[in-house]
């Protein structure tokens, strides 16, 4: 072999092994993201009106024809990264209610006049973002924006983990659901339990409202997040048994004052702290044979609600808060129950061993958003029954469908209404 030929050897095999180490690296970074995601679509039948004055004139309302709407409540895409050495990304942008549109057109009505339009409402929102250092199974460190583990439905939120076509409702009325604040967290588990620990800000007090209790607290109408005040949340979650999760959860942080141009050295308010406190239980049991259950049970407190009322329902009618009163408590309990029929038939085993699922299941819920009784708000306790049916053909995918009735005090009109949905849930690589 000549010289030249040996040169034009080593060339190639140098040229192939760096081939090949370029292959690999790309292969170990496709290894290392992750894709994933869930989504809902949603139809829905109100057999009552919902007219803002169907509570304080229900007379009026009682042979209401009703209306119809769709929806898609929340579409998720979440994308990982494993960096290595302990260290990952985690994000997720949600769009609720189909996200927001707006374009600019010429308008020939107007003198050729550009003009913007909103086509579609709803929100975008970096639900998660956060970098973590895992050390080990038991310690974890989690910085960056993420979910408040509080209540059920924050710390299981996916569509494939209830068998309402909507979230459940209670939870969903009371607390900011889903509650997702920047914070830093620890967290770690061993087979028994499993433990988080977050510090993030307060909540805004002039946010909270009578029908939605602090719902509203976590949001910020301003390009940033007012932290004059701090909160802590923690989370235990027991695994008595492989089948049995059991759950509680607690939160306490101050809320008055944390926004902009705060007034803390007016006398009036001085020592006025707002202090929130939460706590929940909740659990989730799937047997060996098809059945399901979970539920959970709520509570929170609001200090010096009725000096965050005054204040609230101070405020410009320009202003992006709800000057409305606020509770001083409020509560919500439920429970959700499902048997797969597939596993009842002989005739379905062959479904049933497939992966898919056909779940028969009823749910009840009561809360009350305003549990004071200085006024006459007796429309926000609410009690809610459901039944219906979930088809799972594989794990990722369910359709939902529902049958629901919002029962009232005796002085307003039942809330009865059909929903239908589609759903999934699942990582895509």
């Amino acid at each position: 072999m000549g010289k030249k030929s040996l040169v034009v050897l080593i060339v190639a095999l140098l040229g192939s092994v760096a081939l090949s180490a370029q292959t690999t690296e790309e292969q170990t970074k496709e290894k290392r993201l992750t894709i994933g995601g869930y989504g809902e679509a949603v139809a829905t039948r109100k057999f009552y009106s919902d007219n803002i004055n169907r509570y304080t004139q229900a007379s009026d309302y009682a042979d209401a024809v009703g209306t119809g709407a769709v929806d898609l409540p929340h579409v998720v895409i979440m994308l990982g990264y494993d960096f290595g050495r302990g260290w990952t990304l985690g994000t997720e942008i949600e769009f609720e209610h189909g996200g927001t549109e707006s374009a600019v057109e010429m308008e020939d009505e107007e003198f050729g006049e550009w003009e913007k339009e909103i086509e579609r409402g709803g929100e975008v929102a970096l639900e998660q973002f956060w970098i973590q250092k895992s050390f080990n199974r038991y310690l974890n460190i989690r910085m960056g924006h993420d979910v408040v583990p509080i209540g059920y439905t924050n710390a299981h939120h996916l569509p494939t983990e209830f068998f309402t076509v909507y979230r459940p409702e209670g939870e969903d009325q009371i607390l900011p659901c889903t509650w997702h604040q920047t914070g830093i967290s620890i967290w770690g588990r061993n087979d028994w339990m499993r433990y988080q620990v977050m510090g993030l800000p307060g909540l805004n007090s002039l946010l909270f409202s009578k029908d939605e209790w602090i719902a509203g607290g976590a949001a910020s109408p301003f390009e940033f997040t007012p932290s004059n005040k701090y909160a802590v949340a923690v989370r235990l979650d027991f695994y008595p048994f492989k089948t049995l999760r059991l759950g509680v959860s607690g939160y306490y942080g101050h809320s008055f004052q944390n926004t902009l141009q705060s007034n803390e050295s007016s006398t009036r308010y001085q020592g006025v702290k707002g202090a929130v406190s939460i706590g929940t239980f909740d659990f989730r049991y799937e047997s060996d044979f098809g059945l399901i259950a979970f539920g959970n049970f709520d509570y929170g407190y609001l200090g010096d609600a009725s000096y965050i009322s005054q204040l609230n329902r101070t405020q410009s009618s320009t202003s992006a808060y709800k000057r409305t009163k606020v509770s001083d408590s409020a509560m919500a309990t439920s429970v959700q129950l499902a048997y797969d029929l597939f596993r009842a038939f002989d005739f379905t085993k062959s479904l049933s061993e497939n992966d898919s699922k056909l779940y028969l299941f009823t749910a009840y819920e009561y809360y009350d958003a305003y549990m004071m009784n200085d006024v006459d708000y007796n429309w926000t306790k609410r009690h809610r029954v459901a039944v219906g049916l979930n088809y799972y053909p594989m794990d990722e995918i369910v359709i939902k469908l529902e049958y629901s009735n919002r029962l009232l005090r005796s002085e307003y009109n039942n809330e009865p209404s059909i929903s239908i949905g589609v759903c999934y849930s699942g990582f895509f690589r």
